[in-house]
């Protein structure tokens, strides 16, 4: 948006070429990759930290923001808006794919050694099959979840009054002892992984599951094609993944017309951008729910809209089965004059219905019957206390007492909205961009603020507001009878990215209520939205990268 407005500046004044506009975008970004840096060293003390080549990291800032520039340059030139928007959706996950150190996504351990097997052939699940060494070595030095797995907790007795001072580093991806001790980083992992030598052998794990996996797969399979090893392929695996969520969104952008800068502003939002640059299937997933809520904003749903949602429907069954037959309740919303199928929308969710739970019945056979030398005992959950029978009992039993549950958990998470910064396995979170995420959602609504023709009809309004209410309450009903303790009151294992497409749903409903008393945008101050949520994009990604390597860091002693 900023080099929009210094291009269309350079072009009123008399003589001035269009280029001078960019060469000027140029310069104000390497100005601002160098102030970043003489930030960081401020702050965060950079100059006692020898590990961190200052002259590398600058080039690599300066590298990263003229690229920035190139990339808008490219995207300027692109004239259809659905192609526009999937080009920056890639760019910006780009960043995410690669700032983001390995196995930190959610289950994105497990997903790894998965997929990597898928790669080389194997399509069954063998528990006694064990990995290379190298895979071995990432597995070690890269744990899930890695702030919480060098959290220090502790106490220091003070030397002249000998009280007990107590310290936690939770939260924090540095730490070091001392004012001007060493610091501890994800750089050490990665120092440890290229340096070599020995790890504990790694075998399969337990997740029967093989179509999830497959773009993954792939990615790892052109890794090691071009003599890369793990790590190559985690990279590998995580763009091949990031291109499949970038063409369901593109499909999904495709769809909208008034709504699309709402839907632009998830896809780019940092926790979508997070999961689609990841090895995690809810990269696909989540691009799924956006492709099967953007028909309620096409003007007709057609033979192939009807595929497309059979395919997303299908895709969301095969990766979490149960809670995604709660989007054959969309197909209803769009029944009315929109539809322009011969068959009618009862019979059309009928099929729908038939496919997922066929989808279903089939992984579940084949995990099944192709899985063999696991400890099945280890499938059960983690969580001590926790039953599903007993658990679903209660909650039948208790019904007023499981809602104040809910209730509850919401209000103690900040209704999740608040946890749009919260990233990996709710162990590294970023306070500016929960803040700031819910509020750039609210302008994408202001943008989408339709024409009192192009509104949603109550019925489909109602509709949507339903599902997205059943849908909560689905999501966390599901967590509470599989991995919540019989009788809990609160439910364990919620975050917020199970929740952004309902988010997407409530936030189309307030650009509905908002119709009845702004007036809509322009077209042309519609597309500002691009770049607005493409550069807010690339800022997570940025503020990602300074957590886990340059600050803030949590001094001990």
């Amino acid at each position: 948006m900023f080099c929009k407005i210094l291009e269309s500046c350079t072009q009123k004044i008399k003589g001035l070429p269009r280029w001078a506009g960019w060469l000027f975008c140029a310069l104000a970004a390497l100005a601002g990759a160098i102030s970043l840096l003489y930030l960081w060293r401020v702050l965060y003390d950079l100059d006692l930290r020898p590990e961190i080549d200052q002259k590398l990291l600058l080039l690599g800032l300066a590298g990263v923001a003229l690229a920035g520039v190139g990339a808008a340059f490219g995207v300027s030139r692109v004239k259809d808006a659905a192609a526009k928007g999937a080009l920056v959706i890639f760019l910006c996950g780009v960043l995410f794919a690669f700032v983001n150190p390995p196995m930190q996504a959610p289950d994105e351990y497990t997903h790894y050694l998965r997929a990597y097997s898928i790669s080389q052939g194997h399509f069954d699940f063998d528990g006694s099959r064990e990995y290379p060494e190298d895979v071995a070595r990432l597995y070690e030095t890269f744990p899930g979840a890695w702030v919480n797995a060098h959290t220090s907790i502790g106490s220091l007795e003070d030397e002249e009054t000998g009280e007990e001072t107590y310290y936690s580093s939770a939260g924090y991806a540095l730490k070091r002892y001392g004012e001007d001790g060493k610091v501890y980083s994800v750089l050490d992992s990665f120092r440890e992984y290229l340096d070599g030598g020995e790890a504990e052998p790694v075998t399969e794990p337990i997740l029967v599951m093989i179509l999830p996996l497959v773009p993954q797969a792939v990615g790892m399979a052109l890794a090691r094609l071009l003599g890369l090893g793990a790590l190559g392929c985690l990279y590998g695996g995580r763009l091949v993944n990031l291109l499949a969520y970038t063409g369901l969104c593109w499909l999904a952008l495709k769809n909208t017309r008034r709504a699309r800068p709402l839907f632009l502003a998830f896809m780019l939002c940092p926790l979508s951008l997070y999961l689609g640059g990841s090895l995690s299937y809810d990269a696909t997933l989540l691009g799924c729910y956006y492709l099967m809520l953007s028909f309620l904003d096409k003007e007709e749903f057609t033979r192939w809209d009807a595929g497309w949602f059979l395919f997303a429907l299908g895709w969301a069954n095969m990766a979490k089965p149960a809670i995604n037959l709660l989007w054959l309740f969309v197909p209803l919303v769009i029944a009315g004059r929109k539809w322009k199928l011969k068959t009618k929308f009862w019979l059309f969710t009928g099929a729908g219905l038939a496919v997922a739970l066929g989808i279903t019945f089939f992984t579940t056979w084949y995990g099944n019957f192709f899985r063999h030398d696991y400890d099945l005992s280890a499938l059960g959950r983690m969580i001590e206390g926790a039953d599903q029978i007993p658990q679903l009992l209660f909650v039948l039993r208790y019904l007023p007492r499981y809602l104040a549950v809910m209730v509850q958990t919401l209000y103690e998470n900040q209704f999740f909205l608040g946890q749009l910064g919260l990233f990996g396995a709710l162990d590294l979170d970023i306070p500016l961009l929960d803040l700031t995420a819910p509020m750039v959602l609210l302008v994408a609504a202001f943008l989408s603020v339709p024409k009192k023709e192009n509104r949603l009809e109550p019925q489909r309004a109602f509709g949507l507001g339903g599902f997205g209410l059943v849908y909560l309450a689905g999501a966390m009903t599901a967590m509470y009878i599989t991995y919540t303790p019989v009788g809990m009151v609160r439910i364990i294992g919620l975050q917020a990215r199970y929740f952004l497409p309902v988010f997407l749903a409530f936030y189309w409903l307030a650009a509905q209520a908002l119709s009845r008393y702004l007036t809509p945008v322009s077209r042309k101050k519609e597309t500002l939205g691009l770049p607005l949520f493409g550069i807010y994009g690339a800022v997570g990604a940025l503020l990602l990268f300074q957590h886990y390597y340059i600050g803030p860091i949590y001094t001990i002693g």
